[in-house]
């Protein structure tokens, strides 16, 4: 306890939850003075007070009941205060997802308990990530998502402050595997779509930053299903200096892929395991260890296809017979060493030392020999549903050899000084980059006895590919930021965030220095609002993929593509049937230059390797979550988005010989229309029997041609749109207990689910695969584009025990 002037003392400690975890952004007021603070991420503060008179000081949190306690002599004497603040929504002891603003910093905070248990098939945060308003995404079999316009390469992921890397070669869902994220040791989860703040780093659409939870007493979960299982332990030593979080996870997608039109043997196996140590070696001083393992193994033998498309007076038919296999590679580790020092509850410091390492292998030789025929659709007609043309007949022959290996080493030093109404950060991080890109793929194309394409004198390939390159750079970025808060005269709340970020590459001397801020402002209404307001300046600096073009070759002279961030947002919370709710609307503008074209087929993103387009994203994005069945939360989510680009010089010759300059088109990510719903409920009379419910809607996206060289060429995809459903039954809770000797009693709760994925059984598209035929007598030869279809209806049964 510091004294400042004769009657004004320092009162400090710790805002936590329920569980013992420390809150970021509780605001704490002291009424009689009118002065306020805000917790830092430990959850510290410090605050001061009259020491000769009675004082109330006021704790609010977003998501959080606001509590006021009268400050006694006895606490004055002792300066030393933790506060325990309820969760504003209560759940029912399964789902909580709780998404509330942080008014300072343009984030939502996500709480989440038994992520697991949301009917999806990756089962993990980027399950109920998708459900934010402003993120779409177009596969169940992928935890990949984009952001307002954005691709999955411009998206941050952060756990701990170590920023979290994906394998480089991955093209469709049904290789990726697991994600990084282990929901089972995640503690807090936060979130932002656009505007945020200059500590995270230089990506252009969002930032996704992710805690593992720091253990105050033994816990585990152990969770088996038809596509795999998982199990986590956490402790801490009986002197509160060590804990340890582990998890192992194992997934296969064979039931699923079984469901595709490609027929053949699918082996997918995918393996993660992950630990985060700490250990306290004084009061001011503390470290932990990051660790991951994961493998991710694909080996596909095809052997044959069927699919009808077309319209129902032109329906056609391709059969596929194959010959060959694919076996790919995914081995990756991470290592992350951090040192926290803070002398003071004002000053804190962050050393993080951390090690990438990728090694990925993509190798197959499939032929397929191919017939398109045209099907008889004459109600009727004797053979209905008969070939009765044979369009175009072929042969293709699909080689691979591709290899990556990749590291980044990393040093950050960051630190934080909190100073009554000030919240000062900086850091400083160095990256060293070594690749080694070996590309070795082409594609071989025979129609009717004619080598695609045909030349008359020879024999050519119809795709290729082929380079290797070695990159060896490094990368310094640094930035400062103040968040400044303040309670006005009439008692509204007020949060400023500014600051700086530089980021610096020494392969191109690529140098940039970009601005962001935000504003928040909390009036004293009768209707509790927040209004927000930020901008900034967001470059992203290129990366192995974005410097390659369709050949796979780098381009040396790869620039940042920059984009400049406008967003306006309002948090609504109110109460409906006695519970509350909470209403976000945003509306956002974003202008991109220096953009690296692209094209997305499936997962995969292929780049022009040339920083020549410039663009648009705008857009509103709405949410509503709350209790709408008494107890526990469920959300919508609605956006309604355009983006396009326009690239520099670009033009065609069309069929009158006239040169076309096309101007803008849709980026592939254009989506008009993206609504997700997640719904629960429970029988009143007996709510250990749930229901979860989880519809996603995505319109028409873009998809185009395989033709390198024109990225205007634009056709539109049916609309995504699934429903799965989960059904699940509280066998063991906390509060229920059986006859003594029952084992059972040693759990905390186990329950039994039953899932249905795509409820409605919807044929979703993906990609489209393109099939040629040979020249007609006119010279033009006809290409065909022949949907591939997504996961069809399945069943999955899970058991899941706390312990």
């Amino acid at each position: 306890m510091n004294c400042y002037a004769q009657n004004i003392v320092s009162l400090s400690g710790k805002v936590i939850n329920n569980s013992g975890q420390p809150i970021e952004l509780a605001h704490i007021r002291n009424t009689n003075l009118n002065t306020g603070i805000v917790s830092d991420k430990n959850g510290n503060y410090s605050i001061s007070i009259n020491s000769d008179q009675s004082t109330t000081i006021q704790i609010s949190c977003v998501g959080y009941i606001t509590r006021e306690l009268i400050i006694d002599s006895e606490t004055i004497k002792k300066g030393k205060l933790d506060i325990i603040l309820q969760v504003l929504v209560t759940d029912i002891d399964e789902v909580s997802v709780i998404g509330e603003s942080s008014p300072e910093a343009n984030l939502v905070r996500i709480e989440a308990k038994n992520i697991g248990l949301l009917p999806d098939l990756s089962g993990g945060v980027e399950s109920l990530i998708k459900t934010m308003p402003g993120v779409s995404s177009h596969s169940e079999l992928s935890s990949q998502y984009s952001v307002r316009g954005g691709n999955f390469d411009e998206n941050l992921v952060y756990v701990n402050d170590i920023e979290i890397y994906r394998p480089f070669l991955i093209r469709s869902g049904q290789q990726e595997g697991l994600s990084f994220l282990n929901s089972d040791m995640v503690s807090s989860i936060q979130f932002s779509a656009g505007g945020f703040e200059s500590r995270f780093g230089d990506r252009m659409s969002s930032v996704l930053d992710i805690r593992y939870n720091k253990p105050t007493k033994f816990s585990g979960d152990l969770s088996m299903s038809l596509l795999g299982g998982s199990i986590h332990a956490e402790d801490v030593s009986n002197n509160g200096k060590f804990t340890y979080n582990l998890g192992f996870r194992y997934k296969t997608s064979q039931y699923l892929l079984n469901t595709l039109e490609t027929k053949g043997d699918y082996n997918p196996e995918f393996y993660d395991f992950q630990t985060y140590f700490t250990y306290k070696i004084n009061n001011h001083f503390d470290i932990d260890f990051l660790g991951n393992y994961s493998l991710n193994s694909y080996r596909f033998v095809p052997q044959n296809r069927e699919t009808q498309f077309g319209t129902i007076s032109n329906t056609l038919s391709l059969k596929i017979y194959y010959d060959g296999n694919e076996v790919d590679k995914f081995e990756t580790y991470l290592g992350a060493f951090t040192a926290n020092y803070h002398p003071s509850e004002q000053l804190s410091m962050r050393l993080i030392l951390s090690a990438f390492n990728t090694s990925e292998e993509e190798t197959y030789d499939i032929q397929g020999q191919y017939y398109l025929n045209e099907l008889d659709r004459t109600i009727g007609s004797d053979t209905y549903g008969d070939s009765i043309m044979n369009i175009g007949i072929g042969t293709f022959l699909n080689h691979a050899r591709n290899f990556l290996d990749a590291q980044v080493y990393s040093a950050s030093l960051s630190g934080g000084y909190y100073l009554s109404n000030n919240k000062i950060r900086w850091g400083a991080k160095y990256n060293a980059e070594i690749i080694d890109d070996n590309v070795s793929q082409w594609k071989m194309l025979d129609s009717a006895g004619y080598s695609l394409p045909h030349t008359g004198s020879g024999i050519e390939l119809y795709e290729t590919a082929k380079a290797q390159n070695l990159l060896s750079s490094n990368r310094i970025t640094a930035f400062i930021q103040n968040t400044y808060n303040t309670t006005l005269k009439n008692e509204s709340e007020l949060f400023l965030n500014i600051g700086l970020r530089a980021h610096y590459w020494d392969y191109n001397n690529d140098f940039f220095i970009t601005p962001r801020l935000s504003l928040s402002y909390k009036p004293v209404w009768k209707r509790d609002m927040i209004f927000r307001l930020s901008s900034g300046m967001y470059y992203q600096s290129a990366f192995i993929k974005e410097m390659k073009n369709t050949s796979g070759l780098i381009n040396p002279d790869i620039e940042s593509q920059k984009s400049i961030h406008f967003v306006l947002g309002n948090d609504y919370i109110f109460n409906a049937w006695n519970r509350p709710f909470k209403f976000t609307t945003e509306i956002y503008y974003k202008y991109f230059t220096d953009l690296i074209p692209y094209k997305i087929d499936n997962v995969q993103i292929t780049y022009m390797g040339e920083n020549k387009a410039k663009g648009y994203a705008i857009g509103l994005d709405m949410k509503i979550n709350g209790e709408f069945v008494k107890g526990i939360e469920s959300w919508a989510s609605l956006s309604i988005m355009q983006t396009k680009e326009d690239i520099d010089g670009d033009s065609y010759i069309d069929s009158n010989d006239e040169t076309i300059y096309p101007g803008y088109y849709s980026r592939p990510t254009d989506q008009l229309v993206n609504f997700s719903l997640f719904f629960q409920d429970y029988l009143p009379r007996n709510p250990s029997y749930r229901m979860l419910l989880s519809l996603h809607y995505g319109s028409r996206l873009p998809f185009s041609s395989p033709d390198p060289d024109r990225y205007d060429q634009i056709f539109r995809m049916k609309p995504y749109r699934r429903v799965d459903i989960g059904f699940s039954k509280v066998i063991k809770s906390e509060e229920k207990t059986f006859r003594t000797g029952n084992p059972l009693n040693k759990l905390k709760s186990l329950w039994l689910s039953f899932e249905v994925f795509n409820l409605l059984d919807i044929d979703n598209t993906i990609s489209y695969m393109w099939v040629k035929t040979v020249e007609n007598q006119s010279g033009l030869a006809a290409q065909y584009a022949v949907p591939n279809y997504l996961t069809s209806r399945r069943f999955n049964l899970k058991l899941t025990a706390k312990f």
